[in-house]
């Protein structure tokens, strides 16, 4: 591991930089500000929700084309970009006066922050690294984990100083200046885009499947629930944590502490899932590594204490961990690297579309007094449904990925 870590420590580090970057167009991070949003905007819940959906879903739509770009650019340049782009979607946030243009907000930060930044990240590691792809992705997308558990905590206490609006300039500054460390850390690519035929790994039937084969094809359409699942209800708990950590008696400083908990554990699936999946392959573990989101769902509905939420936050942990490696390596395991960016694309439209009816959705069912206690234990449910599907589906496919390795 550690000669690993050393030989590629240029591309895993800009891996991670982005992936933690993009923590700006995340749920978590936008979320912390949702109570002084619907105050300064006099949106309620539902309000609130509704926008955050439309924003959200606009910019599901037009990650299905943006997303294909890693087919036909360098990360380096088009990292630059997204990056730049990003950091000016973080000023909009922060001098935006008018309502009427918060959903177009809300489109520019997750297209360029959840979307794109995330999905140039593992879409480069899916490409780049196939003996050690899931070493790679769990590396890289520790981005993803440190944001979550420094951002938040740090934010959360930085708005009893300044002005929120004040500290979405913040995060466009840490943006900015990510970009000359992505130019340095790309110098030279472990795979330019003109020599990717060297680097090739196939799919099922011992080819690469176009993302209009990948679509017609029914596995895609078995892995789509847990897509949309996980983002949906992963996306609307911790938007709504103001509200949950009311709704328990808790400060809201008091739920944010508990973070930490959960990206320790993140992390370490994360790692494991990755060794894992080198070792295994995702056919084995793809199945199942949604089923302890049934657990902490059904503990966060019951919990009464902080103590019992951070035993909820460790089976969280787990899933997410799990999820920042097993889905990335999944898409080219099955369908090939050759057009995985167009692949992965349409699965990460998917999981934002997802992010856009979660909070939506829980935002309607508060509004019409159903408290998320009620909600969580319906979600629970639908973590046990999904995680079916994915095992019929996988278990189907798995003839035609196994007869041709």
């Amino acid at each position: 591991m550690f000669t690993f870590l050393s030989e590629n420590r240029s591309w895993l580090a800009a891996g991670a930089l982005l992936t933690f970057l993009s923590s700006f167009g995340q749920t978590f991070f936008i979320s912390i500000f949702a109570a002084k949003i619907q105050t300064d905007f006099a949106l309620s819940h539902a309000g609130w929700g509704t926008i955050y959906a439309l924003g959200t879903t606009a910019s599901a739509i037009v990650m299905i084309w943006t997303g294909g770009l890693t087919d036909m650019f360098r990360a380096r340049a088009l990292g630059v970009w997204v990056l730049l782009f990003l950091a000016l979607a973080c000023l909009a946030m922060a001098f935006n006066p008018y309502t009427i243009l918060l959903p177009v907000v809300i489109f520019a930060l997750r297209l360029t922050g959840q979307g794109m930044t995330s999905h140039i990240a593992v879409v480069a590691m899916a490409r780049w690294f196939a003996a050690t792809r899931g070493r790679a992705l769990s590396v890289a997308t520790l981005g993803f984990s440190v944001g979550e558990a420094v951002l938040p905590l740090t934010f959360v206490a930085l708005m009893s100083v300044f002005h929120w609006r004040a500290l979405w300039v913040a995060a466009a500054l840490i943006t900015l200046m990510g970009i000359p460390l992505v130019l340095t850390l790309l110098r030279e690519e472990r795979t330019p885009q003109s020599m990717a035929h060297e680097n090739q790994s196939f799919g099922m039937q011992g080819r690469h499947w176009t993302r209009t084969e990948a679509l017609r094809h029914s596995l895609f359409w078995f892995m789509v629930p847990a897509l949309l699942g996980l983002s949906a209800f992963g996306t609307a708990f911790f938007f709504q944590q103001a509200y949950f950590a009311s709704l328990k008696g808790w400060s809201h400083l008091s739920l944010v502490g508990l973070f930490p908990v959960y990206t320790v554990t993140g992390i370490a699936a994360m790692v494991l899932s990755g060794i894992a999946l080198d070792r295994f392959g995702t056919v084995r573990l793809v199945p199942f590594y949604q089923l302890p989101m049934v657990i902490a769902f059904l503990i966060f509905a019951s919990a009464n204490t902080l103590g019992a939420a951070a035993l909820g936050f460790i089976f969280f942990g787990l899933t997410s961990g799990a999820n920042s490696t097993l889905p990335n390596a999944f898409w080219a395991e099955f369908y090939g690297t050759r057009f995985i960016g167009s692949i992965k694309a349409m699965a990460a439209a998917v999981m934002v579309l997802g992010s856009a009816l979660g909070p939506g959705i829980t935002g309607v069912w508060i509004d019409l007094g159903v408290d998320l206690n009620t909600q969580y234990i319906g979600v629970a449910i639908y973590f046990v449904m999904a995680s079916l599907a994915m095992w019929v589906g996988i278990s189907r496919a798995r003839t035609d990925l196994t007869q041709f390795t």
